[in-house]
């Protein structure tokens, strides 16, 4: 009886180990067509209806918070000059899952031509459509 305990729960880990892989490969191709100003694979792990908020905060102007529409996020993507550099480093990533729902936590620095533009964390919520996950939410804190 302690044997078919042991091996449920072993198999309940792998279970959730490999959901929490493929949620991280889903934010992971977010970020790769990002750094690459590639819309379509940006969309490949995006819902349609995808809601982006910002939270700026700052000391002498105060927090701010923004809306995005996913178009304007795509458009603004594609549009961002070859001569320019940037990047996003991930720093953890910390996931939770409840069937088919999914919530990440992952602070990030940004950088711009290879200078530190600001820190924050990103917060992503997923839905797991069909067999792969889709970022229905994103909001992100950004401070200088």
């Amino acid at each position: 009886m302690k044997t078919y305990f042991v091996l449920f729960f072993l198999c309940l880990g792998l279970t959730s180990t490999a959901q929490k892989q493929e949620v991280q490969k889903s934010i992971e191709m977010f970020f790769e067509g990002f750094h690459q100003r590639d819309s379509i694979k940006i969309k490949s792990v995006c819902a349609d209806k995808m809601i982006l908020q910002s939270i700026s905060e700052s000391s002498t102007k105060g927090n701010k918070l923004s809306d995005e529409t996913a178009k304007e996020f795509y458009k603004s993507i594609a549009s961002i000059p070859s001569n320019i550099k940037f990047e996003e480093k991930i720093l953890s990533y910390n996931i939770q899952i409840d069937g088919t729902m999914a919530h990440v936590w992952a602070p990030y620095e940004f950088y711009l031509n290879d200078k530190l533009s600001h820190t924050g964390v990103n917060t992503f919520t997923l839905f797991k459509e069909k067999k792969s996950w889709k970022i229905i939410y994103l909001i992100d804190t950004r401070r200088k």
